[in-house]
C-alpha cells in the first residue's frame, strides 16, 4: 500500500531541472537567473558561457540539464526552446564568527540558494510572429 502518484506539476511542453543548495545568496543568483528568463535556449547558454559572474557557470549547467531533459525524457525540439522560468530561492544559511577587537564577536552569514529552470517548447506559430 503506497500513497497515489503525485501528478506532474508541469504541461507537456515543458522540461525542467533544480538545483539544490547552490553556495551563493540569493540575491547574487537572481541576478543572473533574470539575465536569462524568456530568452531562447541557445541565447542564453551563449550569455551565460560569456558572464562574468561566478556563478553563471553553475547556472549554464543547470541550464543545459534542462535542455538534456526536455531532448531526451519528453522527446522536445532543441530549437525551439525557450527559458520561462528561472525561480531562485533561499536555502540554508550557514552561521560563522568572526573575531573582532576587544574580545568580541560577529556574525558572518553564508547563504545558500535553490535554483529551478523551466524551459519550454515554443509553438510555431509564435516564432514566425517574433520574425515579423
Amino acid at each position: 500500500m503506497s500513497k497515489p502518484k503525485t501528478p506532474r506539476g508541469l504541461f507537456e511542453t515543458e522540461a525542467q531541472a533544480v538545483l539544490s543548495n547552490v553556495r551563493v545568496s540569493p540575491r547574487k543568483l537572481n541576478l543572473v537567473a533574470a539575465m536569462i528568463r524568456n530568452k531562447g535556449a541557445a541565447d542564453a547558454v551563449a550569455t551565460l558561457t560569456f558572464s562574468k559572474r561566478r556563478i553563471a557557470g553553475t547556472v549554464k549547467k543547470a541550464l543545459e540539464s534542462a535542455i538534456a531533459n526536455a531532448e531526451n525524457n519528453h522527446q522536445l525540439d532543441v530549437d525551439r526552446l525557450v527559458v520561462t522560468r528561472a525561480e531562485v530561492g533561499k536555502s540554508v544559511v550557514m552561521r560563522r564568527f568572526h573575531a573582532r577587537g576587544r574580545g568580541r564577536a560577529s556574525r558572518i552569514e553564508k547563504w545558500f540558494s535553490h535554483l529551478k529552470i523551466v524551459v519550454a517548447e515554443r509553438q510555431q506559430a509564435e516564432t514566425k510572429n517574433e520574425a515579423a
